[in-house]
């Protein structure tokens, strides 16, 4: 596997929504750039099939900034945020949404900006509903309009760091034929953009790995590299929870107008009355475990009502499901005979995720690894989002040109020790011709995080403690053990090596809260403590050993 090597001012590690924004931003600034993509940048990541809401402040809409703020914090999109991350994200999304109409992605339904869902009734609306369908296909053709060289079928693996710790350059594989072959990119500035880690915890129906709310292929690749080169994370103890349907993983509850209702039609929460297409149910956004809450104390299952619509707010949900991305939900319905004006459907928790968990960033989406930046999913003092994604990324792609400007390359790319000990591994992995696969060792950290750092069961110090002895065990095992017989196993061994690596993150994040803190529970720490309100648990590698501490929210 001789590598190949490319030279870019900026590579996107990533090609999802805040890769493509950054990527734009920075080409628009004067840079090389480079995006190198997992998958095609036409249909991947989380925002691949669309999505019908957008956070956004407009000025003629909502009037005050600072009452958008105060509103803002109240929903998921600012909750573990530092503000002046949220702040930064807030002042330039109405920028955002200008330029994707101007693009050609519908922002305006019936040409006016319309915000819908997501709010508490009487309160300002924070969430622009508009149509996504496209939105990938549309931002691709722009970045390539720009002159963005997009390397598709090349995921990154590893981030390289000069001797004073400085981005000098990247590691990826290129998965598009059966023999995997090495990428080296010799770069001034990376933005990490891979996403949330979605494969991290068993999925909803375990005997389908790839049956998660959000994108199955984001395993938080960009999170565990940041990390191995000294990138600070933060909030990886506080789990993500999403919902929708039950067994049928398809995130976007906030696309559904209806109410949450019992078995009996009774409403779960205090909020609606009767369906809202202005403000959605949002329960589940107060309270995210109410579905496994509801079967656990025996008084489920907890129901999605919708048959109380008119005519037209019925059909206004269906086409809002195709924005969504949700079309084989439609199908799934159609086929089945559900109809949802007859028809209550069952709601449940899906898999925990590490969304709105991972590397710390600046207002200007930097990290403390010089020539480093991070947006979307797999940022964790900011719960990104699509427009947060956008947003940031184009903020990272001006900084990250702006740094580039300035910036040296390092020319030992090619020999750089961990190009050597990474190619070495991954020769390993591919000539043994006996061992076990990718997928046992992904089903076995979900096993443990389940077992030890569970969401849906308690968390204490000996269930955790006993989680990272088996989590160094099992490394020890898998490196020694896991064979692959093509590039695109190879791929999937890394992704869940990955996942290992966050899985300690998680544990040792989680032994540091002694609370009960939101999907957080501690079965040595029953109470919330106050004392740590508004405080993040931070992790960062230094001089190979993580070290685990607590600050107060920005």
């Amino acid at each position: 596997m001789d590598p190949v090597v490319r030279e870019c001012d900026v590579l996107v590690m990533g090609g999802g929504i805040g890769g493509l924004m950054a990527a734009i931003a920075a080409a628009d600034a004067g840079a090389r750039v480079i995006v190198a993509e997992k998958a095609d940048t036409r249909r991947s990541g989380s925002g691949a099939t669309g999505n019908d809401h957008f956070v956004c402040y407009i000025p003629e809409v909502h009037g005050d900034f600072e009452d958008f703020m105060r509103e803002l914090k109240l929903t998921q999109a600012g909750l573990n945020a530092d503000e002046p991350v949220l702040r930064a994200f807030a002042a330039r999304s109405f920028e955002i949404a200008r330029d994707w109409h101007k693009w050609g992605i519908n922002m305006k339904l019936n040409g006016q900006w319309t915000f819908e869902g997501h709010a508490y009734p009487g309160h300002m609306r924070t969430h622009l509903k508009y149509d996504g369908r496209d939105q990938k296909k549309i931002l691709t053709r722009e970045a390539l309009k720009r002159g963005v060289v997009i390397e598709n079928k090349t995921p990154v693996a590893e981030l390289l760091t000069d001797r004073a710790g400085r981005i000098c350059g990247a590691m990826a594989i290129d998965v598009s034929d059966t023999v995997p072959a090495v990428k080296l990119f010799r770069t001034k500035t990376v933005i990490a953009a891979t996403g949330s880690a979605n494969r991290i915890y068993s999925s909803c129906t375990p005997a389908w790995m790839f049956n998660v709310a959000g994108c199955p292929a984001c395993t938080g690749t960009g999170v565990a590299a940041s990390y191995r080169v000294g990138a600070t994370l933060v909030n990886m103890d506080i789990p993500a929870i999403p919902a929708g349907p039950k067994y049928f993983s398809r995130a976007g509850k906030g696309t559904w107008i209806g109410i949450l209702r019992d078995y009996h039609g009774k409403n779960i929460g205090p909020f609606l009355e009767k369906p809202s297409r202005e403000h959605g149910d949002i329960t589940s956004d107060v309270w995210p475990s109410v579905f496994r809450d509801k079967q656990r104390d025996g008084t489920g299952p907890v129901y999605m009502d919708c048959s109380e619509l008119s005519e037209e707010d019925m059909q206004y949900l269906l086409w809002a499901f195709t924005c969504e991305g949700d079309t084989s939900l439609v199908e799934a319905m159609e086929k089945q005979g559900i109809d949802l004006r007859r028809h209550m459907v069952e709601f449940g928790s899906y898999e925990c995720t590490l969304l709105g968990r991972g590397v710390e960033i600046d207002p200007h989406a930097a990290t403390n690894v010089p020539g480093l930046y991070a947006v979307g999913d797999q940022v964790g003092n900011f719960l990104s989002h699509i427009a947060g994604a956008a947003t940031m990324g184009r903020i990272a792609g001006e900084r990250a040109a702006e740094y580039a400007r300035t910036a040296e390359p390092d020319d030992r790319v090619e020999n750089h020790p961990v190009v050597a000990e990474r190619r070495a591994f991954y020769t390993a992995l591919m000539e043994r011709k006996h061992g076990s696969s990718w997928k046992e060792l992904n089903i076995t950290v979900n096993q443990l995080m389940d077992d030890y750092v569970g969401v849906y069961n308690v968390r204490s110090e000996t269930l955790m403690s006993a989680g990272l002895k088996y989590f160094g065990d099992l490394r020890k095992r898998a490196e020694s053990s896991v064979m692959c017989r093509d590039a695109h196993e190879l791929m999937r061994a890394l992704e869940a090596f990955d996942l290992l690596d966050l899985a300690e993150v998680v544990c040792l994040s989680a032994l540091e809260r002694k609370e009960t803190r939101g999907g957080h529970r501690r079965a040595d720490y029953t109470f919330t403590n106050p004392l740590l309100n508004g405080m993040f648990v931070t992790a960062r590698l230094q001089d190979g050993r993580p070290v685990i501490s607590m600050r107060p929210a920005r």
